[in-house]
């Protein structure tokens, strides 16, 4: 490739995508992703998904705690004439966007103007949308407000959770950027503004936001299950053995209507089946 990238990523969302622009020969010179954090029960140090897959590759990474002028001059050394961002997780700097020759594009995945912001993807779940899709925008320093470069609508199953629809979406992004990347950096593609007056936002999602009321509204419940059936998960109450218990739903069931939890988690017990934990 005669035009050179850098990457910007850190969730398995990101690494996936690398993934795919290498297999289809787009490997970028340099990966930014987030530092290391502490994970599991031994809270042992552990890279993003996206650093291990560029090392897998003997790509060169750097872990930023902040875009500080130091970091960008060091991205700028690697003379990149575009930047890709997927899921990085900070906020570039204007400075950052402006430095890259042709842009820098990222994947989104709603029909934007529709759901900006850090949630598309639970939010199309949660107000119950039978389409979604991949957008592919030029950044500019505005949450989600570039020029759309790419467009792809993608129906949404009826039981489709985020679990299964995010990956689903994060293979068409994939496959949609690395078909549109030759067109884009020849500049045959005609970039179309978005209508700043249709955007709407999805914001960062609480844990408390997961609680359901049982009984309660069926749809609203199966809304809320099937959008954060990845994280942060749901949740109930439950009165037993004198005790309130928190209740985390595993799976569940929408039929004729009715929401059924199938498999859950009662606090401090193991998973089980609903119909024992109702016993």
């Amino acid at each position: 490739m005669t035009n050179s990238f850098v990457f910007f990523g850190t969730p398995y969302v990101a690494s996936d995508t690398l993934e795919l622009l290498i297999q289809r020969g787009y490997v970028p010179s340099l990966v930014i992703t987030s530092p290391d954090v502490k994970r599991g029960r031994g809270m042992q140090l552990t890279p993003s998904e996206t650093k291990t897959c560029a090392l897998a590759h003997n790509i060169p990474v750097i872990t930023p705690e902040k875009l500080t002028p130091d970091v960008i001059a060091e991205i700028a050394a690697t003379q990149a004439t575009y930047a890709i961002v997927v899921a990085y997780g900070k906020i570039l700097p204007d400075a950052l966007i402006q430095s890259f020759p042709l842009g820098v594009l990222n994947i989104h995945y709603s029909l934007l103007p529709k759901y900006r912001g850090a949630s598309p993807v639970e939010a199309a779940l949660l107000h119950n949308e039978a389409m979604t899709g991949v957008a592919i925008q030029k950044m500019v320093y505005e949450l989600d407000a570039g020029d759309l470069v790419a467009l792809e609508e993608v129906s949404i199953l009826p039981n489709e959770t985020t679990r299964e629809l995010r990956p689903r979406l994060v293979q068409i992004g994939a496959e949609l950027l690395a078909d549109i990347l030759p067109q884009y950096l020849a500049g045959e593609l005609t970039l179309v503004p978005q209508d700043h007056t249709q955007a709407t936002r999805s914001g960062k999602i609480k844990k408390e936001e997961g609680l359901l009321t049982l009984p309660g509204n069926d749809q609203e419940n199966w809304n809320k299950y099937r959008a954060y059936a990845e994280s942060p998960g749901t949740y109930f109450f439950a009165h037993k053995d004198g005790k309130e218990l928190r209740v985390k739903i595993k799976t569940a069931s929408f039929d004729n209507g009715v929401f059924t939890p199938l498999r859950v988690v009662p606090e401090g017990k193991n998973e089980m089946q609903y119909s024992d934990f109702l016993r």
